[in-house]
């Protein structure tokens, strides 16, 4: 990430106040032909099978999810955060992402499915921080799909399947799967965070942290 960057979130962080509004956009709900994925009691998870885990701390953990557009800005603000909490709290907590692509950012479905293309050649986690670190690059641009492959091409992807999982439809159907389940489970911002099944109401930065605690605590 850069400095200026850095610098920015540091002083927020430092101040505990979040000045970006979260609730960036009302959300239309997604159409789709197939429902959202539910759980055994028929309600719909907030993890299912397909969830990308990034941090799994094993049975009994407390598990964080978080559902985010990677142009929505304040996702972009939150990521060096989540960072942090999974550095500090690894082995301890679980973390999933999950996403959710808001209608306002035209670049958000493309950049879910670059990151979904590499999770395809297992490299999620690579493109998923790319695409946060590198926000400002591509956020409004009419070239973003370009500098998507760019990092592609960067991360040592394999090009002809990662062009080829870009194009698919069932790639596309994967990220709709999240969005669906984000629709279903009654989430309208990004980022937004569930701790244990219960969503995290966001109003400073170290709400998520806080949400943590109480899981480990209870």
């Amino acid at each position: 990430m850069q400095k200026n960057a850095l610098v920015s979130i540091v002083a927020v962080v430092g101040a505990l106040v979040l000045i970006v509004a979260v609730a960036l956009a009302v959300v239309r709900p997604w159409e789709s032909a197939a429902p959202a994925a539910q759980g055994a009691s028929g309600a719909v998870a907030v993890v299912d099978e397909s969830t990308h885990v990034l941090d799994d701390a094993g049975e009994g953990a407390p598990v964080v999810v978080e559902f985010f557009d990677y142009e929505c800005p304040s996702c972009g603000q939150f990521h060096p955060i989540v960072e942090d909490l999974r550095d500090r709290y690894e082995g301890q907590v679980t973390f999933a992402v999950r996403y959710f692509p808001l209608p306002g950012h035209p670049n958000a479905v493309p950049a879910a499915l670059a990151a979904e293309a590499a999770a395809q050649q297992g490299e999620l986690e690579a493109m998923h921080a790319t695409l946060f670190e590198r926000q400002q690059e591509w956020a409004g641009t009419e070239d973003a799909a370009a500098a998507f492959r760019g990092y592609a091409e960067e991360l040592g992807l394999d090009l002809a399947a990662y062009d080829a999982a870009v194009a698919d439809p069932a790639t596309l159907e994967r990220v709709q799967l999240d969005a669906d389940a984000a629709v279903a489970l009654g989430v309208q911002s990004t980022p937004t965070f569930f701790v244990d099944g219960e969503q995290v109401e966001l109003q400073r930065y170290d709400d998520v942290e806080t949400a943590i605690q109480a899981a480990l605590a209870g």
